[in-house]
């Protein structure tokens, strides 16, 4: 069942993930994986270098592109849908919550295709995003943050993994949407899905609070408490869809895909989307 709740942001839309259904269930259509981080044998404390992998890449510094964009917050405001410190927080957490329902999903199953060195999977779940991001916006923001990621990743880490997918990419044989880029590198540098995940919550909710301190009134103290608060449910959002499979992957938010339609053609604006 979906249920919709209002908000001072317009009507929030919470859908429930569905998990995938195990061999002999009826239905079954794809195989059920196990988050990586419960790979027998596998150590689950990071390494100071694999930590300050994470933190490298989940920083909201590293050259992809992201202060480009704002994720919907600047019409969000020009709509005075965003007008304080609650409806920005508002605003933050219903955009991880549904990015988690959407980009994570595919981002673990990139993930998880390249741990199984198949890239087909990798390559079914770009599409199956891309082709769910219905405006042209986050369409682009999503492309264009990809590609820059792995251009980077290629540089830094030249495997063929990253090499073959950068190739897919400038071949236009794949979109290249920033989540599945960033799975796959997290698995190339051998750091379990659930950072991945991380990440690219953090990276989702930084990207808005940055842009807010640029486009509202806003003490970055404030901002900071919106961050600390993403971090706390990132657990729970976490276990929510890491089960899931790509026919599950949903996002629903008529009144944000308005609001970017918009911005497409506004006369003055300071970011990209």
């Amino acid at each position: 069942m979906t249920m919709l709740t209002r908000t001072d942001t317009g009507i929030r839309t919470i859908m429930p993930i569905k998990h995938a259904p195990g061999p002999d269930s009826p239905g079954h259509a794809q195989p059920t994986h196990s988050p990586s981080s419960t790979v027998p044998g596998r150590d689950l404390r990071l390494t100071i270098t694999e930590l300050m992998r994470v933190l490298q890449f989940g920083d909201s510094v590293v050259p992809v592109g992201a202060f480009s964009f704002s994720n919907g917050l600047e019409s969000a405001i020009q709509l005075q849908f965003v007008r304080d410190l609650e409806t920005l927080r508002q605003f933050v957490m219903t955009a991880t919550r549904q990015s988690a329902s959407s980009d994570a999903i595919a981002l673990l199953a990139a993930h998880r295709a390249a741990r199984a060195h198949d890239l087909r999977d990798a390559l079914r779940a770009d599409t199956a995003l891309f082709n769910r991001k219905i405006n042209e916006e986050m369409r682009t923001m999503s492309v264009r943050m990809g590609k820059k990621l792995a251009e980077l990743s290629s540089h830094l880490n030249r495997t063929p993994l990253v090499t073959n997918w950068l190739g897919h990419i400038e071949r236009k044989e794949t979109p290249g949407t920033y989540p599945v880029c960033l799975g796959l590198l997290f698995a190339e540098l051998n750091l379990p899905e659930h950072d991945a995940f991380a990440a690219h919550q953090y990276g989702t909710a930084s990207m808005i609070v940055s842009a807010s301190l640029r486009l509202m009134k806003i003490h970055h103290l404030d901002a900071q408490s919106i961050l600390f608060e993403v971090n706390a449910t990132a657990e729970a959002e976490y276990a929510r869809v890491s089960g899931a499979t790509l026919d599950d992957m949903a996002t629903f938010s008529p009144s944000l895909d308005v609001m970017a339609a918009a911005h497409v053609k506004a006369h003055v604006r300071m970011f990209m989307n």
